[in-house]
């Protein structure tokens, strides 16, 4: 890996190391690149602007959701497995914990000012939206997009829920939740 590309991923991961200390996206540029140990100058050659700094931040959160997802969808046989590995994938260490967490609901807010960040979230929207569909019509047949809409908001408000008050919410917690509900949804739906 050469350096810029190295330096540019050091960039990113303290801006959501920063996000996720402060809590919003009211950081500076000068704190992200001292918390990666580079000037500011440097930070802003590589980005030009902080908001593109926060894209990047948030396509590499994205990236690492992903390849966690696809991961555990090759692993899985099966549409009912499928749709439980993608579920435990929402809930990995990496993907739910306070920084990643802090970072995905400050995108959230970006996304309301910044087409590019309105545009990635509705990738991400529409690609767990597909899988979940994908998997739950053999399942459930025509309820299978109505399910979805549902598991895909249970998914995203235990992200909220565990901002607002993380005790006595984790990985474990959150995915055993969601799979409560699908496996009730599923029953349901047959």
């Amino acid at each position: 890996m050469g350096i810029e590309v190295r330096r540019k991923r050091e960039l990113v991961i303290a801006a959501i190391e920063e996000i996720g200390a402060q809590g919003s996206l009211d950081v500076t540029v000068s704190k992200i690149a001292r918390r990666a140990g580079v000037s500011s100058a440097l930070a802003f050659h590589y980005f030009g602007d902080k908001d593109r700094l926060f894209l990047s931040a948030m396509r590499y959160v994205l990236t690492i959701y992903g390849a966690e997802v696809r991961a555990a969808l090759a692993r899985a046989e099966g549409h009912d497995a499928r749709l439980r590995a993608l579920i435990h994938a929402s809930f990995t260490p990496s993907n739910f914990c306070t920084t990643a967490i802090a970072a995905w609901l400050n995108f959230y807010v970006l996304a309301q000012r910044s087409p590019e960040a309105k545009r990635l979230l509705r990738v991400y929207q529409r690609r767990l939206h597909s899988n979940l569909v994908h998997d739950l019509k053999p399942l459930t047949g025509a309820e299978a997009t109505a399910i979805a809409e549902r598991i895909g908001g249970l998914i995203d408000g235990l992200y909220l829920r565990f901002a607002l008050t993380p005790a006595g919410l984790n990985g474990e917690s959150a995915t055993a939740l969601v799979l409560s509900a699908l496996d009730h949804e599923i029953g349901a739906a047959a």
